[in-house]
């Protein structure tokens, strides 16, 4: 939908990421999309979503958001560089998605496309392995009918392999739980460096994604808890009353696994990863 550029506030001289929707998108539909994107990710507060600043148009006309900028990696990178994440660090990734997702969830809110490049890991505060979810560009409100209306109008969007087979179905379907169906996928992808179905074209994801359930979690690493393994795996359940209910449930199941990623372990891998972890 649109570009994204680091920038520079002209008084406060902190970085800026600014997204400018593309001239070829001008028409009164991408418009319409891409202000709903700004205006509800800027009724969002919580630390693990991403701050947006300030939005407007440019005198010729250009539509763009200014927003906080995130120096890090996104999942997707994680695994690229690491392969398989430890379940302790990967327990603290989801634990934080989901908070980010249960704000939005309790205002109403669907986020609609959580994966792996959609989720920075960055270090902010004192603090590292600081979660920020992205790009809340599909984001719709449930009880909104002309975002539903605007949403038909574009047919199915999202990622095939991080979309709940309820919205390949039916596209309109809102249901915060599709969400939570991507937070599994996400963790399937951290834990074993793998796609829920490899090896196969967009077209066969979709039949995939409605039809077959991947292998468990254990069947490629069997170290990994025998909770967290279940706990992905009732999250990508075909049926969504078969999932946890809401995010706060996925939170509370995490914190059963008395698994903890320390602040010193955080430490010691963003210090082995300084030099290829920031941006220029």
């Amino acid at each position: 939908m649109g570009e994204v550029y680091l920038a520079r506030h002209a008084l406060l001289k902190r970085p800026t990421a600014v997204k400018l929707l593309r001239p070829e998108q001008m028409n009164s539909q991408s418009l319409a999309r891409f202000e709903r994107e700004v205006q509800i990710v800027g009724q969002l507060s919580h630390p693990n979503t991403i701050a947006v600043y300030d939005y407007g148009r440019t005198p010729e006309g250009i539509f763009y958001y200014a927003m906080e900028y995130v120096d890090g990696l996104t999942l997707d990178q994680l695994t690229r560089r690491e392969g398989p994440v430890p379940p302790a660090r990967v327990i603290h990734i989801l634990r934080s998605v989901c908070l980010s997702l249960r704000e939005a969830h309790e205002r109403g809110l669907v986020h609609r496309d959580i994966k792996p490049q959609n989720v920075m890991l960055t270090r902010r505060g004192g603090e590292d392995d600081v979660i920020k979810v992205l790009d809340f560009g599909l984001v719709t409100n449930v009880d909104a009918g002309a975002a539903t209306k605007l949403t038909r109008t574009m047919g199915v969007i999202g990622t095939p392999l991080y979309i709940a087979p309820e919205r390949l179905r039916e596209p309109r379907n809102n249901d915060p739980r599709s969400d939570l169906y991507a937070v599994g996928a996400v963790g399937y992808h951290l834990l074993t460096a793998r796609d829920l179905f490899e090896d196969v074209s967009e077209v066969d994801v979709y039949h995939h994604v409605l039809n077959t359930t991947p292998p468990r979690v254990r069947e490629w690493i069997d170290t990994i808890p025998q909770g967290l393994d279940e706990l992905v795996a009732d999250c990508l359940a075909k049926a969504v009353d078969d999932r946890p209910p809401d995010a706060q449930a996925v939170i509370d199941r995490l914190d059963h696994l008395e698994l903890s990623w320390t602040q010193s372990e955080a430490v010691a891998w963003w210090e082995r990863q300084k030099p290829r972890a920031s941006a220029p």
